[in-house]
């Protein structure tokens, strides 16, 4: 349901609560949605909703950038479906710390063939955390990801080499055992996890997939919660799934809202090549892991998001917030301040 919208750039109040609904549609850390926005005659504002924060597994916030980061790509995409032109803004924290991005009306045009696709494979895309099948993910699959995330300034390391998958394999096991020992990450994920029906947020256990075994090399984290959740006789997670690295030469809290761009162009982009994408979070949000993942790749920059790809079997969405939920009142938005 989309509710009341007040009217921006132009659009119909319908029209901006679809653009909004398509912005929401991005993926997120435990599906927390960590955005809102203000709008007005002349411009959307992207903010960071801070009480959405994970502070135990994002305690400086990258992650929660990276999310706005993905939403702001779907925002451009749904404007330029609507033969708006997109003209953003990057705002950094210290004007204002809660703001993201302001988007405003930089001209008309109907939007170009690409944009349409990616626009198109928004509601399709899903973070797919059940097994995988074992055929390979095809060169040409495999080119047009490293293509989507060049096409944002950014690079997608596809790990290949064996010695360095079981090492990867070995760093992402260790991170997944420190996180679990600690209770309050364990309180943390559960909060956002294994979530009851008609909760409009978190994972809830049709979407967590089965439960890891000890068999399962890749898969680790749990999404399932207290509920459990059965796994089919036989059916294991993939062994050799392709890993993809992302990196950026952009830094700072500005540099991962352009990451965040850049991931969802490459999800948009496996959606449209029919693969099936989930991720091995632990990786970077453990300190010493993220580093030692840097030096095994061979990368200036440090890894921003690391991705498990393959072919999997249709899933459904997990829940999003009702797009009325999505604005916030100006004096409202100047009150909300995240982590700095």
């Amino acid at each position: 349901m989309m509710g009341d919208v007040p009217a921006a750039l132009g659009l119909s109040p319908r029209d901006t609560a679809a653009v909004l609904e398509t912005a929401g549609l991005a993926p997120s850390v435990h599906n927390t949605q960590p955005w809102a926005f203000t709008l007005a005659p002349e411009a959307i504002a992207l903010h960071v909703d801070p009480t959405r924060r994970l502070p135990i597994v994002d305690p400086q916030d990258q992650e929660l950038r990276i999310s706005c980061g993905a939403a702001l790509f779907n925002l451009r995409l749904a404007l330029q479906g609507r033969g708006i032109r997109p003209e953003v803004t990057l705002c950094p924290d210290r004007a204002r710390p809660g703001l993201v991005a302001e988007v405003r009306r930089g001209g008309t045009g109907p939007a170009a063939p690409e944009i349409v696709r990616l626009l198109d494979a928004v509601p399709r895309r899903r973070t797919n955390r059940h097994p995988f099948s074992n055929a390979p993910v095809g060169s040409p699959e495999q080119q047009n990801l490293c293509r989507a995330a060049a096409e944002q300034g950014t690079s997608l390391h596809l790990v290949h080499k064996p010695v360095q998958r079981r090492e990867l394999n070995e760093l992402a096991a260790k991170a997944h055992r420190r996180q679990m020992a600690d209770p309050a990450f364990r309180e943390e994920l559960a909060r956002w996890t294994g979530t009851a029906p008609g909760r409009p947020d978190g994972v809830p256990v049709t979407a967590g997939g089965p439960l890891p075994a000890p068999q399962d090399r890749w898969v680790l984290r749990d999404f399932t919660g207290a509920a459990g959740r059965e796994r089919v006789p036989d059916k294991d997670f993939e062994d050799e799934p392709l890993i993809a690295v992302l990196t950026s030469p952009f830094t700072g809290r500005m540099g991962d809202v352009h990451v965040g761009e850049a991931l969802q162009r490459v999800l948009l982009t496996a959606t449209l090549d029919g693969l099936a994408v989930s991720f091995l979070s632990q990786l970077v949000e453990v300190p010493d892991v993220r580093h030692a993942v840097q030096r095994l790749i061979g990368t200036i920059r440090p890894p921003q998001v690391v991705l498990r790809i393959g072919y999997g079997s249709p899933i459904v969405r997990t829940p999003r917030r009702a797009v009325a939920d999505l604005p916030l009142d100006p004096d409202d938005a100047s009150r909300r301040r995240p982590r700095s």
